[in-house]
């Protein structure tokens, strides 16, 4: 089963759309490659490959619009607007998109996993960091966890709060403690266009406050492409959840 819904987010200035699959189970909400809509991963056959899972009740997987990675992918606005959006996009996950799946399931019955390849992986693990009080795990695929070639540069506040390797060292008391009750699973091919250094450095940052983390090198024969993502992200899920 399939269901799409579009609002207005006032936090964006822009529209966003949540897409969902399955009856039941636990929910996974998987973040889109750079500038991937919500329906990118269906079209892409990642939803089919975790088919079996959705299938049997044991999860049951949103995506939404990948608003800010589109603006960073496309050098839309100047590189301080890129960075406000970012801030903004984690805002709107929070307030707007996850009480959306919370009223899906009839209630919050159980915290989110998150997911998420390239920039996708980044949002995962930058919203399990931000607010571990709504996300069980995060399962980073071919990570970029350092944002700056695409902002020329530039830094501010927006890119402090919302990236992981930079706002991680000052995280302390409730959730610090909270974040070290949650696990984090960095994945990472070593073939073209793969930089698994990404996964290791955030491997380090989150290590260094205490944070339940791993990093899987999948090998040279894995790209950063889909046909790796096929096989990485119902293996997590099965573990996971």
């Amino acid at each position: 089963m399939k269901a799409m819904e579009r609002w207005q987010s006032d936090r964006m200035q822009q529209p966003i759309s949540l897409a969902r699959w399955g009856h039941y189970g636990t929910p996974v909400l998987v973040f889109p490659t750079a500038g991937g809509d919500a329906e990118e991963i269906e079209r892409n056959n990642l939803v089919a490959a975790c088919w079996e899972l959705v299938d049997s009740g044991q999860v049951k997987l949103y995506s939404c619009d990948s608003v800010a990675g589109r603006a960073l992918a496309s050098n839309a606005g100047s590189p301080a607007y890129r960075m406000w959006l970012l801030n903004q996009y984690h805002q709107a996950v929070v307030n707007e998109v996850v009480p959306a799946i919370f009223a899906d399931l009839g209630g919050q019955q159980r915290l989110i996993v998150t997911a998420g390849a390239s920039i996708g992986a980044f949002n995962a693990v930058a919203l399990l960091c931000r607010h571990p009080e709504l996300f069980a795990a995060a399962i980073g695929m071919s990570g970029t966890y350092r944002l700056q070639r695409f902002l020329e540069g530039q830094y501010s506040d927006d890119l402090y709060f919302s990236s992981p390797m930079d706002f991680l060292p000052g995280v302390e008391g409730p959730q610090l403690d909270t974040l070290r009750q949650r696990r984090v699973i960095l994945a990472s091919g070593e073939g073209a266009w793969e930089d698994i250094g990404e996964s290791w450095a955030m491997a380090d940052a989150l290590g260094r406050k205490g944070v339940p983390n791993r990093v899987d090198s999948w090998g040279p024969e894995f790209e950063h492409d889909w046909s790796t993502w096929w096989r990485m992200l119902p293996q997590y899920l099965g573990e996971v959840c």
